[in-house]
């Protein structure tokens, strides 16, 4: 088959999953500004870096497992299956701090992130329930992945896309025909990786698996061969977190909850843009890591270029149409009609997805620099386009030009990024 066309087979699939998973991010953020108004948003957005971290050591444990999987099986080791039930396992020991933290001391978590007294009576509910699912969150991390590398993308995008609906759905049901607001909203999202398991087992059970989990005492070497090729994964993850976290900061001092209800859309919103292009660099992956075994220049560099140009079609789409429909993506979630909050909002979703034309490069080059077994390459770009130079910009920035410099910091973090690591990889 035609690489291209068997690239866009794994890529499209996974598109459309991350954006299943981002969707019902988005449907949160809605039924709770519908149901708790701006405080409610300003609750879920410090609680954003709370999952992010739970989705970062997820994505790290899971995708680098099953990238190591596929690299070994396709250099026909004896050991590949064992990344699979080694990854299980760690996924279950790793998890148990988030269960403890949510079970005794969810709202010092919530505190932490800078929740005052009335956001703490909104979201501790919400965050306890959330750290309590965290085994299921990053579970689920490793059954897509590994579905995804034994060659059923589309079972993988359909366990994510039923379960986001699902949660979706149920967010409505839960928080308003059953008046469980911001509890109903948790149950939801907490309910749907286990959907998405599930759908998984349809292929983990059937003949065409070739993966079989086995009992083993946890190995630490495989983990860290894991986390070595899953470190974008988990700074992908991690960015976004990281990036909620230093601008809730930052705004709560310029201009209090509205700036941060308002940073909430657009991190919500942006969410949906990260995950278009993780969906592409997770997408080739498994193909561009078949053909780094096969030691194939050719395909290799087939793969990179076509993936950058549907990175860049996908980039150019987005940013257009968040352009000219600034004002309606900020009036959906303003439900409060706040004049302060439209204006806020309109002016940094512009200037903020502005970044995306060059964040589809860098997203991509990492993941299939990770692909390809160059870690250490995809991590530098990962760890200074998600955390050093974002943080670093945004406190720069906004002493400068207050509440516009923290919009200006993500687009200006993706050109340095861009610029100190312009090098074409290696194939």
């Amino acid at each position: 088959m035609k690489i291209e066309k068997q690239l866009r087979k794994y890529i499209m699939p996974n598109v459309f999953a991350m954006l299943g998973t981002s969707c019902y991010i988005l449907a949160d953020t809605f039924f709770i500004s519908v149901a708790q108004g701006a405080d409610g948003i300003t609750a879920l957005n410090l609680i954003l870096p709370i999952y992010g971290l739970i989705f970062a050591v997820g994505a790290m444990i899971g995708v680098g497992a099953a990238t190591r999987y596929a690299l070994h099986k396709a250099l026909d080791k004896k050991d590949s299956n064992l990344y699979f039930s080694n990854a299980i396992i760690w996924d279950l020991i790793v998890s148990l701090i988030f269960v403890g933290l949510g079970i005794f001391c969810p709202d010092l978590v919530l505190k932490a992130m800078g929740a005052d007294a009335r956001i703490l009576e909104i979201g501790t509910i919400y965050l306890r329930i959330a750290l309590c699912f965290a085994p299921c969150f990053i579970l689920n991390f490793v059954f897509t992945s590994f579905v995804r590398n034994d060659g059923s993308p589309k079972i993988a995008m359909a366990a994510t896309l039923l379960s986001s609906l699902f949660n979706i759905l149920f967010d409505y049901v839960l928080m308003f025909p059953l008046k469980l607001g911001m509890t109903g909203a948790a149950l939801a999202t907490g309910l749907s990786p286990i959907l998405s398991m599930a759908i998984c087992m349809t292929h983990y059970l059937s003949k065409r698996n070739t993966i079989r989990f086995c009992m083993m005492i946890p190995s630490i070497r495989m983990l860290l061969d894991s986390c070595k090729l899953g470190i974008v994964a988990f700074v992908g993850e991690l960015a976004s977190g990281i990036t909620t976290l230093a601008f809730n900061y930052l705004l709560l001092g310029l201009a209090g909850n509205i700036a941060v209800a308002a940073y909430g859309v657009i991190a919500n919103l942006a969410l949906v843009g990260t995950a278009i292009f993780n969906g592409v660099s997770q997408g080739l992956q498994p193909l561009a890591s078949e053909a780094y075994g096969r030691r194939d220049k050719e395909a290799q560099e087939r793969i990179y270029k076509h993936s950058l140009l549907i990175g860049f079609i996908l980039a150019l789409i987005l940013v257009v149409i968040v352009w000219f429909q600034a004002e309606n993506c900020v009036k959906i979630f303003n439900s409060e009609n706040s004049k302060v909050m439209r204006e806020y909002g309109v002016f940094g979703i512009r200037i903020y997805f502005l970044g995306f034309f060059l964040a589809s490069v860098n997203i991509i080059r990492a993941g299939f620099l990770s692909a390809t077994g160059c870690a250490s390459k995809s991590a530098m770009i990962a760890v200074m386009r998600g955390i050093v130079v974002i943080v670093l910009f945004a406190f720069i920035f906004s002493r400068f030009f207050g509440m516009t410099g923290v919009w200006i910091a993500y687009p200006a973090t993706e050109f340095f990024t861009l610029l100190l690591t312009s090098r074409k990889p290696k194939t």
